[in-house]
């Protein structure tokens, strides 16, 4: 076994002690929540229901005495889909808010543009998005997947499963797809699909007129090999890229999409006839066979008191970052981030799959994989699941300025970006 392997499924227990702290956290009646999603322009199609799984969670808590004998209160903000906003948004949690963490953010870009306030202003930031990995910070716990938890599983189930032999990386213009695309492309090299056979095409957020695109699909589908679609298409783009799929007659039995970043929130408002058999990759569905996503499931409908309203991916991934953070908070006595940092590595919480998903010395998590087929009712049958949970990887093994580094954020290495040839951190974070 390497050894970034050996770090990445490592678990430790963290420090009990607490340290010095912000007065304000001990002072106030209640513990406030930052939630940091966008609630208007071309994201708000996938983040609203974010804050709306954050209130319910924040809500149950509440119910079950908050925590540390206090209730727990949301301060709900919008940066409208705007990345310098996020940070803006960020900092007035942190400094005028002076929430305890904060749950948020979707695209990288989001990400990368508030990195900088929660490193400046020690807080913490839960992330609940798959994403591209080549990061690891000490203020952010990544509670969706890192490539190895979702793009290169899918990429092995169409290889294997489909026959697939050439390939279509569509994504939108911006970090998340074209970092995880570029690891692809060295993937797929690897396996030995030469460089003719990869098809690379990025568009705008927002994205609308998708006629020339998805001809070019089915004209590099239409030569003789098997293709598909690795879509990291995000927010409302999705919708007239798949009514164009459907449109143009782009079946899944010929020209098989599978998604990183739709899931049943994005399909509640199409059409989904035309898309039946097109795949998705994720850490959770809706379709979940399990007693715990049942009770999720009931209490969602009861809070939001609407029964078509769907969970998803990234809402299992705040139900498990809040729980991680509600017993990390417990753990160290306090909210003081720098106690919560140290007390989050070790913690293991339900997931809604029936197992338990733990936190790792690189601020990962470990996820069961599932692929799902698109149902005409919106929903996904899961085709494909791994055997046992997969720990998140914050650093490609198929990237040569990555494959050395390992991140493990306890004392006293403390590193983001450890190589292991040359024995020294390249820095704290990414």
């Amino acid at each position: 076994m390497k050894l970034k392997a050996k770090f990445g499924g490592a678990l430790f227990g963290a420090m009990l002690a607490t340290t010095a702290f912000n007065g304000a956290f001990a002072a106030d009646d209640t513990i406030k929540i930052g939630i940091l999603h966008s609630l208007s322009g071309t994201m708000a199609i996938s983040e609203t229901t974010l804050k709306d799984a954050m209130l319910m969670l924040i809500d149950e808590q509440n119910k079950k005495g908050g925590v540390l004998g206090k209730k727990l209160e949301a301060v709900v903000v919008d940066p409208a889909s705007d990345w310098p906003l996020f940070a803006e948004k960020a900092r007035e949690l942190i400094e005028k808010d002076k929430v305890a963490a904060v749950f948020g953010c979707w695209t990288s870009v989001s990400r990368k543009s508030v990195l900088p306030v929660f490193k400046e202003l020690d807080n913490i930031l839960f992330y609940p998005v798959q994403y591209e990995g080549e990061e690891s910070e000490r203020n952010v716990f990544y509670t969706g997947a890192a490539p190895n938890q979702q793009a290169i599983p899918a990429v092995d189930y169409l290889m294997k499963e489909e026959g697939v032999q050439r390939w279509v990386l569509e994504g939108t213009d911006y970090v998340y797809p074209r970092t995880t695309n570029k690891i692809l492309e060295a993937y797929l090299k690897a396996k030995g699909v030469p460089a003719e056979d990869i098809m690379i095409n990025y568009t705008p957020f927002g994205f609308s007129d998708w006629q020339t695109e998805v001809s070019a699909i089915k004209k590099f589908g239409a030569e003789g090999k098997k293709t598909a679609v690795v879509s990291t298409v995000n927010g409302d783009a999705n919708v007239p890229f798949y009514k164009e799929l459907g449109n143009q007659g782009v079946k899944a039995e010929d020209i098989p999409v599978v998604a990183f970043s739709v899931g049943e929130e994005e399909l509640a408002g199409i059409d989904t006839k035309p898309l039946v058999g097109h795949l998705a990759a994720w850490n959770y569905f809706e379709s979940v066979d399990s007693d715990v996503n049942a009770e999720f499931i009931d209490q969602w409908h009861a809070y939001t008191k609407n029964d078509k309203r769907v969970t998803n991916d990234p809402m299992e991934a705040h139900y498990i970052g809040f729980n991680m953070w509600v017993k990390a908070v417990e753990k160290a006595g306090t909210t003081d981030p720098d106690a919560v940092i140290d007390a989050m590595v070790g913690v293991s919480v339900p997931n809604l799959s029936g197992g338990y998903s733990a936190m790792m010395p690189n601020h990962h998590i470990t996820k069961p994989v599932l692929i799902g087929e698109i149902q005409d009712d919106g929903q996904f049958d899961i085709v494909y699941q791994t055997p046992g949970l997969v720990p998140g990887d914050a650093w490609s093994d198929y990237l040569p300025d990555s494959k050395d580094l390992i991140s493990d954020w306890r004392k006293p290495m403390e590193c983001g970006n450890f190589n292991t040839a040359t024995g020294k951190c390249g820095g704290k974070g990414s």
